[in-house]
């Protein structure tokens, strides 16, 4: 961006252009009280307490632009004083307890720079507030109308939750639909909070008025949230041994200074009594507290155990999307090394390990093509199967932002919800027929010529047998397969075709199906015939992970047949890069994937399985038969915070610690490596998972070596390549590094491809899979196909979020159906129903709305006494083994 050189107090700046002159003032360093701007949102000019001389004439530098060679005076006494009156102004209606001495506002702040006492505040207060929010408490005796909260939730949420209400010096914030402020549209991304300069708008507890602009002394720790994949920076703000606050980085690579509900607020689980403080040792029949030895010892000998019976294979690890990349790294290299097995894998596996082999296949590497700055300059979003204004809320409101300044959107999803509000078309398949969709898309670019011939002539391969295969998927044909109007589809293509920049985004509801790769494939093929993966005509195809460091864990090489950096384990150069770092050999035969792993522990195979951090008896499909294989195995280890569903089936549970009690890295959905550091110990004896799996190690009598979680790191550079150029060392300086990094003194490749793809032969491979339909077909039993999927509340499980103030959010499990169904199976809303499907039962409470279409159902997994992953089925991907959560026929009936 070009820059503008303009004089502050004499001293010349350089800022860049359409920079305003309170940006230029700051860029001098030198601080004025603005207390209606906040440099994230739109300037307003209203509470005059920002003026400089600019020119010879008095301005709001907040809403004047900086022009080259402007001059501006900040330090005149006359600019003091009307800048002093301005703030004695507005603190006059306030009351006293406005400008309390160890007040942290904003407000307060300015005021003690400028020797304004609580005297100034002469205010009677009896506004009253709002205290019926677990997170958002209202005060509005301290509200001066600066319109921050409401350009806030508008222009960075994009909830449109707040106005201004009442007149003159009545106005004050208030929820947009009336009435309590928890029964508001609000999503508590605790953006008003942050940004509110009084304290009106505040965190109830020992929180209350800290920002992330607060400049009041604390403890702060910078970490990476660990919830979802967006991967935002957090600054968690600690005293007498807890948390105070968890507060978005301004200047957060990925989050901009924005969070949601679940990085910012939920993080009551730390201190809930039924955190696990010592390992449980089952007893005759009962889980009973143990020390650290004596578990670990019975792990030990365990493990021998069932090496001796039935070999190396006989044992099996699932690792975890929520541990760092070094525990993950360290989990993996103890399977190997330790164990001698392959047998490691991660619930990747259930979410986007068709993303991995689809990305794979089509381009060459398992990450995303582009940034998600790169995805932000698009001028056309496709965005499939994901709702990321619920499942990732900062990304899915930076994504709106984009549409509402200008861009074109095109969403498929089969529910009306989240951004799908918003686009300009919205198709609307029937669940499980995407592959069917791609390709009529894909149809309507090759025949109205919206495709690149030089990009396909030169950079691609496989364009004569798609054509052929497409010639077999016209408008009329999908519309009858997927249920989307042919105009509706034609529309969806154009508005691709003819941008100059398009995006594709895309999550769960691409991968999670019977023929999930098929799916990413053939999305990826319409990139490709634009020519927009790989060049500055596009920004590629971009999968949103759904956990913290699902991509990390893959990354790391906690899957069956990758070793870390995705070397193949039947590759003999990757094997031997492996065996010359940890000096052992490296088996060569893939290991099993998760289904296959609880089909083994059901068939008596496998004696002994350790499961850190997931709990699959939740979250896994047909949770029936997976409780089954636990109960089977001789040898259930658990790492846990809780006792889980799956812990409850557990011979040992060892207490570990969350994210905000770690040290390490994650890697978020477009392949950012980021810093986790430790905000507070862990409770009681709970350890973090890479001090346990050192320690079982260590009783085995293997040392494994990288002592520290940054060791690990460096270790895992040296058998990976393409990590090599990473370093905590690194990223504490620069906060952010994408993979590929091969090179500790070049930068990563945040947009991938740009002179060739990472194929063998150079070129992007278009796929040429036929539609095929879903594993499951409703039918007179099972009328109804149910989708599962997240809602803005809670994550996963709800182990975590369960057990915060979200719970008063969104206290149950619902399902969604639309009126027609539940008047024809009289079905009353909120009323509570059981779920039936052809492998088991849930309960849920039913909520009537036109959401999702006619025989289609939708509900949450956060729940899981709820029952919901009873309900799924064992059909995965043919290719990866990803169960099929978005197909399962279901019919509905009285509890």
């Amino acid at each position: 961006m070009t820059g503008i050189e303009i004089q502050v107090d004499c001293a010349g700046v350089e800022v860049p252009e359409g920079s305003s002159l309170l940006a230029a003032v700051r860029a001098a360093g030198i601080e004025l009280p603005s207390l209606c701007s906040d440099d994230r949102l739109s300037p307003a000019g209203s509470c005059r307490t920002c003026l400089v001389w600019a020119d010879g004439r008095i301005a709001a530098a907040c809403v004047t632009p900086a022009a080259p060679g402007v001059r501006v005076e900040t330090a005149t006494d006359d600019l003091r004083r009307l800048r002093r009156n301005a703030v004695e102004l507005i603190v006059s209606a306030l009351p006293p307890r406005a400008l309390a001495d160890d007040g942290p506002s904003e407000l307060a702040q300015v005021c003690r720079s400028m020797d304004i006492g609580p005297e100034a505040a002469r205010g009677a207060g009896g506004r009253g507030g709002d205290d019926s929010h677990p997170y958002v408490h209202l005060d509005r005796d301290l509200c001066i109308a600066c319109g921050r909260c409401v350009r806030m939730c508008a222009e960075v949420q994009g909830t449109f939750a707040l106005t201004l209400t009442g007149r003159g010096a009545d106005t004050v914030v208030a929820p947009g639909t009336g009435g309590p402020w928890a029964e508001s549209d609000c999503v508590a991304c605790g953006g008003c909070v942050d940004t509110c300069p009084t304290g009106a708008i505040a965190e109830p507890g020992p929180g209350r008025g800290l920002t992330s602009a607060s400049r009041r002394t604390a403890a702060r720790t910078r970490t990476t949230c660990g919830y979802c994949g967006v991967g935002c920076a957090l600054e968690v703000v600690t005293g007498d041994g807890g948390i105070t606050a968890v507060l978005p980085a301004r200047d957060g690579p990925v989050n901009q200074g924005h969070a949601c509900v679940k990085g910012r607020f939920a993080h009551g689980y730390l201190t809930s009594a039924e955190r696990l403080t010592r390992p449980l040792l089952r007893r005759d029949g009962r889980l009973e507290p143990a020390s650290w030895d004596e578990a670990l010892d019975h792990i030990a000998r365990g493990l021998r155990e069932a090496v001796a019976a039935g070999g190396a294979d006989a044992v099996a690890a699932i690792s975890s999307a929520r541990a760092t990349n070094e525990e993950n790294y360290l989990v993996q290299k103890f399977m190997r090394v330790v164990i001698g097995t392959n047998n490691v894998d991660n619930c990747s596996r259930l979410c986007h390990s068709p993303s991995a082999a689809g990305l794979t296949a089509s381009f060459g590497l398992s990450g995303g093509t582009d940034s998600f700055e790169g995805v932000e300059r698009s001028d056309c979003l496709l965005v499939v199967g994901a709702n990321p204004v619920e499942a990732h809320p900062v990304a899915g409101a930076r994504l709106l932002r984009r549409v509402l300044r200008g861009a074109k959107l095109v969403v498929a999803d089969p529910r009306a919800v989240g951004l799908a509000l918003h686009a300009d078309v919205h198709l609307r398949p029937r669940p499980g027929t995407n592959v069917a969709l791609f390709h009529g898309l894909a149809h309507v670019l090759l025949g109205e010529g919206l495709v690149d011939e030089g990009f396909l002539r030169e950079r691609a391969t496989g364009l004569p047998e798609l054509t052929g295969l497409l010639d077999d998927y016209p408008p009329h044909r999908v519309a009858e397969i997927t249920g989307v109007p042919a105009a509706d589809l034609i529309a969806a293509a154009r508005l691709y075709g003819r941008a100059r920049r398009p995006a594709i985004v895309y999550g769960l509801g691409v991968t999670e199906h019977l023929h999930g790769t098929d799916g990413v494939r053939a999305l990826a093929n319409l990139a490709i015939l634009r020519g927009a993966v790989g060049t500055d005509h596009g920004h590629g195809v971009n999968p949103l992970r759904g956990q913290n460091n699902v991509q990390g864990a893959s990354d790391m090489g906690a899957l069956p047949d990758l070793l870390p950096g995705y070397g193949q384990v039947t590759d003999p150069a990757a094997r031997s890069r492996a065996e010359a770092v940890w000096g052992v050999s490296v088996p060569e035969r893939p290991g099993m994937r998760l289904p296959d792993v609880f089909a083994a522990a059901r068939a008596g195979d496998l004696r002994a399985l350790w499961i850190i951090g997931e709990d699959v008896c939740a979250t896994d499909p047909d949770t029936n038969q997976v409780a089954r294989a636990l109960d089977t195995c001789p040898l259930v280890v658990c790492n846990e915070l809780f006792l889980s569903e799956t812990a409850r089936h557990a011979d040992i549970v060892l207490p570990v610690a969350s994210w905000l009690e770690k040290d390490g890295t994650f890697v978020n959905f477009d392949r950012r490596f980021q810093r986790v550091r430790p905000a507070v110990p862990p409770p009681g004896e709970a350890r973090s998972d890479f001090d346990a799996v050192h320690a079982l190690a260590a009783v085995m009598g293997v040392d494994l070596g990288c002592a520290t979680p940054a060791e690990a790191l460096a270790e895992c550079g040296r058998v990976a390549p393409v990590f090599a150029g990473l370093s905590h060392a690194r990223l504490d300086r620069e906060g952010a590094v994408p993979w590929p990094c091969p090179d500790p003194s070049r930068p990563g490749q945040a947009k991938l491809y740009e002179e060739r793809f990472a194929t063998p032969d150079g070129r992007a491979h278009l796929a040429a899979a036929p539609y095929l339909p879903p594993g499951e077909q409703p039918d007179d039993d099972y009328p109804l196909v149910l989708v599962t999927g997240r809602r803005w509340a809670h994550y996963n499980s709800g182990s975590m979020t369960r057990r915060s103030g979200n719970l008063a959010l969104d206290p149950v499990d619902f399902l969604d159906l639309h009126p027609d169904d539940a008047a024809r199976y009289d079905v009353q809303d909120g009323a509570r129903v059981s779920v039936e499907s052809r492998h088991g039962r849930a309960r849920l409470v039913a909520r009537i709305s036109e959401q999702t279409a006619p025989g289609q159902v939708f509900c949450s997994f956060h729940f899981p006494a709820s029952g919901v992953n009873r309900l799924t089925s064992g059909h995965a991907d043919i290719v990866t083994s990803c169960p099929e959560y978005k197909v399962t026929a279901v019919r509905v009936a009285a509890p």
